[in-house]
């Protein structure tokens, strides 16, 4: 019985260290993301969630809440709740519309504005980021091969829409 060897010359599904690399893998990307975040409280003072938010707003002044979930890709429950936050903090103003008094317009603060100012990049998160800096061929392989990790752990979706910094 012969065993093949991948492109990073491991071998393959025979392998019964290869689990273990994995897992080793998933523990370095949760602490990256995790010392991004804590890094963002320290010099920032707020969350990660709240950074990224910050960053939207700051990008598209007059946002409105259910804009800014899509771009967070987060429930609008959700950033609501990290409005709500920001706008405790007099990091960000919510003003109505005119037309629909229902809907919102968000914008930065002189003080949300400085906490931005000092904050590490990138806003939106460093796995986020990574994500969208691969091939998308390897992004799709990668998408298809954690689908099927899901699968086994029948996760479901749930938390799908959870910011990271909030898990």
């Amino acid at each position: 019985m012969s065993t093949s060897t991948s492109s990073l010359g491991h071998e393959s599904a025979s392998d019964p260290a290869a689990p273990a690399r994995v897992l080793r893998q998933f523990r370095v990307l949760f602490n990256a993301v995790r010392g991004h975040f804590r890094e963002v409280e320290r010099a920032a003072g707020i969350g990660g969630a709240q950074l990224w938010a910050l960053s939207e707003i700051s990008a598209s002044p007059g946002i409105g809440l259910g804009e800014l979930a899509a771009a967070l890709d987060i429930h609008q429950s959700t950033a609501s709740n990290l409005v709500k936050a920001l706008q405790e903090r007099e990091l960000v103003t919510l003003a109505r519309r005119a037309k629909d008094r229902r809907a919102v317009q968000l914008t930065l603060t002189e003080e949300g504005a400085a906490v931005l100012d000092k904050a590490p990049t990138p806003f939106r998160g460093v796995l986020p980021t990574a994500l969208g800096e691969l091939d998308p061929s390897v992004l799709v392989r990668l998408e298809d091969d954690l689908a099927a990790l899901i699968g086994l752990l029948q996760a479901g979706d749930h938390g799908a829409r959870t910011p990271l910094a909030d898990l």
